[in-house]
């Protein structure tokens, strides 16, 4: 009997294998934002499905010009809110594949230094970008001026959409980084703001009393530090299993 598993790779390396995608973040970006399928199979497939390396895979134009879906939260903050980017300098804590990244430089950051955790994450195209520093393997929770680019240690615009840890940890490094007048966009997900008791199957906080307050903690919390609230709104796309999410405009002192 042959073995038809020697010649089954994982979707995401595939897109990649085909020129497909630039990167292994991308294809999975693509996967889950349902741009991604397989002629005959009877669900979406998952980054991780095995197929073979000579499947029929279809991939549809992406609805947006960014290298990830989450892009369009930061889009909708920056028209919600009016917030100018043009010639200024960002600061993007929690880059990832670098979805907010590439929303500030088509916007025209000046330069964006992009902050992240993890490694080899960000969009190629956007980490040969000469207006980027990519600097990876940075806890933001510690992160400070040292860390930075000699250049670019002050910044009129942070943005912060980070998991697994609550943005109050987070907040307290940003004031000493903003010039006056910087404008703080950050990401609020309930079901790491939320008691562990309080987040429900799935990871998903279904209690709208729950996702109010940890908004409002979040919102004092940045009071406290001295950055002014400026307006919140609700996250044009869900979060994770369906989390819905909140978009919170902040502005340091002038």
């Amino acid at each position: 009997m042959t073995d038809t598993r020697a010649s089954r790779v994982r979707l995401d390396a595939l897109l990649v294998q085909r020129g497909l995608a630039s990167s292994r973040e991308r294809a999975r970006a693509l996967i889950l934002a349902g741009h991604v399928s397989l002629p005959g199979a009877s669900a979406p497939p998952k980054p991780g499905h095995l197929v073979r390396e000579d499947a029929d895979v279809q991939v549809r134009q992406a609805d947006h010009p960014y290298v990830g879906r989450g892009a369009l939260k930061l889009v909708h903050a920056l028209d919600s809110f009016a917030i100018p980017v043009e010639g200024r300098v960002a600061l993007d804590i929690g880059a990832s594949t670098g979805g907010f990244t590439d929303v500030l430089l088509q916007r025209g950051a000046a330069h964006v230094v992009a902050v992240d955790v993890g490694h080899n994450q960000m969009d190629w195209r956007l980490r040969s970008n000469l207006r980027v520093s990519c600097l990876e393997r940075i806890n933001a929770r510690h992160l400070t001026a040292g860390d930075l680019p000699a250049d670019h240690r002050l910044f009129d615009i942070v943005t912060a959409d980070v998991s697994f840890i609550s943005l109050r940890y987070i907040l307290p490094v940003v004031p000493p980084l903003l010039r006056p007048g910087a404008d703080v966009i950050t990401l609020v997900k309930p079901q790491f703001e939320a008691g562990r008791e309080e987040v429900g199957k799935h990871g998903v906080v279904r209690d709208e009393a729950v996702r109010a307050r940890v908004l409002a903690e979040v919102i004092d919390a940045a009071g406290a530090l001295g950055l002014e609230a400026q307006g919140h709104t609700a996250s044009p796309i869900e979060g994770m299993e369906g989390n819905l999410e909140w978009l919170a405009h902040f502005r340091s002192r002038a």
